[in-house]
């Protein structure tokens, strides 16, 4: 990482010094050496007698550090995190940018053209020289141990997790190489999909599961997103008798099954907020989910963190399925079409605009609750009217922000503004109005201070139920009506081509200026408090 300047030597010992010298989280350590060793000061520079005469001899391959240093600062990073530690591209990109790097994506691409010979990663140094030089104890000894040894191998090891099967070597295809998380790691740290241990009664199966990584690096379809460094087992057991690998690889997981060897590929996020699904209506749980329930029903038998079958009780088996309580929080999660199940929030009618002006982030997981008897009938409905997103998403927030009666035949009618949160961040949302016979989707809406309006055409209660449409509009000439609606702490306010426009109940209803067709001016809507 460092620059190429001076002896490697001094700059194998700056190294050291830099990392001995470099505290904090461990999460965010390693971003502060990748600051410290791309731009170091002078003061680390100076003073590094004591480090000079730690350095181990004999020094390691030089081909490689000699490359490296031939490299701008940021492609090396940028090489050694995608070579090295085994990052995916995407993750690479956000480390690029928090160390204020211009053009990330370009420098990515030139770390991946860049002719750097091959380097295995060294042997831990012994037990004498893995501890910091001056025993400072911020420094987790494998970290300092890679510094010491090699340059390239500044950042080996800051991420792995245990070994699979006891302690032996991991199995490993090609550039992917097969490691599990310490078993008991998920309940010191935070909760993070890459601390869920590998469960399941064929873990230590090692044919199976390198069957399985072998299958995975050997596929070879995308070749934007090339496979290397670690893939983390996360299941490995029987579903209904049929052998199932679960691997992740960044935010992508892979389902493997015998016989067969078939592979399904699926990008669902590195989140850890909702379970993995894995086939047959069984879900594997995280670590720190104490049990779950049907929402609004009984409990699901979970065993070595695999549920039960259960299913979605909707018409078209999207929706609520799984209440979940634990350390994370008691939660609902749902299935919305997607990768993973979705951890699923409800707001209702009551909910003033007022107090939800800060949520238009995702509501964190540990402070998630579970479905009420009313969340879990609205999420049952909209669950089936949503479009299947073409992002993972973690987290969906219906917000029935005005429910009553539309005008004319008095039809009970449902207005919601849903917000989905993505995986790896984003959000969108989008207003739905529901009524007793159909569904209109209005547009996008502020999931903070949520308003919105459709133009509607009024039924005619004179009109027999089995006369066709084509019927009533040749009959009479059709009655356009806009409506629009808001939050409670909000009033709805339009201007365009109306007449009469009047509000109650939060329920604006105007006339159209053109009578007998839907208008194609549009309207200018927005929300006052009121």
């Amino acid at each position: 990482m460092l620059p190429g300047k001076g002896k490697r030597t001094y700059r194998l010992a700056m190294a050291r010094r830099i990392v001995d010298r470099t505290g904090g989280p461990p999460e965010r350590r390693r971003s502060r050496v990748l600051r410290k060793a791309m731009r170091p000061s002078r003061r680390s520079q100076t003073g590094l007698g004591p480090w000079l005469r730690a350095v181990p001899a004999p020094l390691p391959d030089p081909a490689p550090t000699d490359a490296l240093a031939r490299l701008e600062a940021p492609v090396r990073v940028a090489w050694v995190l995608l070579n090295v530690a085994g990052l995916p591209g995407y993750r690479v990109h956000d480390e690029l940018v928090s160390l204020r790097v211009r053009d990330p994506w370009k420098v990515i691409e030139a770390a991946e053209a860049a002719p750097i010979p091959d380097a295995t990663v060294p042997d831990p140094l012994p037990a004498a020289l893995r501890r910091p030089v001056r025993r400072r104890p911020v420094v987790p000894i494998a970290a300092a141990a890679a510094l010491t040894a090699t340059l390239v191998g500044v950042l080996v090891v800051t991420e792995n997790g245990g070994s699979l099967m006891g302690g032996s070597r991991p199995a490993a295809a090609g550039n992917l190489r097969l490691v599990a998380a310490a078993p008991g790691g998920w309940a010191q740290g935070p909760h993070r999909l890459d601390a869920w241990p590998a469960r399941g009664e064929l873990v230590r199966d090692r044919a199976f599961t390198t069957r399985a990584l072998n299958a995975w690096a050997a596929r070879g379809d995308d070749p934007q997103r090339r496979l290397r460094g670690d893939a983390q087992l996360l299941y490995a057991g029987r579903v209904d008798g049929t052998p199932v690998a679960i691997l992740r690889h960044g935010d992508r997981v892979a389902r493997y099954t015998e016989p067969g060897g078939a592979l399904e590929v699926r990008t669902a996020g590195a989140e850890a907020t909702a379970p993995l699904a894995l086939g047959g209506g069984r879900y594997l749980l995280s670590p720190w989910d104490a049990g779950a329930t049907v929402p609004g029903g009984g409990p699901v038998e979970v065993r070595d963190g695999v549920t039960a079958p259960v299913a979605v009780r909707t018409r078209c088996g999207r929706g609520p399925v799984l209440d979940l309580r634990g350390t994370a929080g008691h939660r609902t999660v749902g299935d919305l079409g997607g990768a993973r199940p979705v951890v699923l929030a409800y707001r209702p009618p009551t909910h003033h605009a007022a107090a939800s002006e800060s949520a238009s982030e995702p509501v964190p997981a540990s402070h998630a609750a579970h479905l009420d008897a009313a969340g879990i009938r609205f999420w049952e409905r909209l669950g089936c009217l949503l479009p299947q997103p073409a992002r993972p998403v973690i987290q969906a927030m219906a917000w029935d922000f005005w429910s009553g009666r539309l005008p004319h035949d008095g039809a009970r009618a449902d207005w919601a503004c849903t917000r989905l949160a993505f995986a790896g961040g984003g959000t969108t949302a989008q207003s739905t109005l529901l009524d007793e016979r159909s569904e209109h989707a209005t547009g996008w809406c502020d999931d903070r201070r949520p308003v919105a309006g459709t133009w509607w055409q009024a039924p005619d209660p004179h009109t027999p139920e089995q006369h066709t449409s084509a019927q009533h509009a040749s009959a009479q000439p059709a009655r356009w009506y806009y409506l629009a609606a808001a939050a409670r702490g909000l009033r709805p306010h339009a201007e365009g081509p109306l007449r009469g426009a009047k509000v109650a109940g939060r329920l604006l209803v105007a006339r159209s200026a053109e009578a007998g067709r839907r208008p194609d001016a549009p309207v200018a809507l927005t929300a006052r408090t009121g």
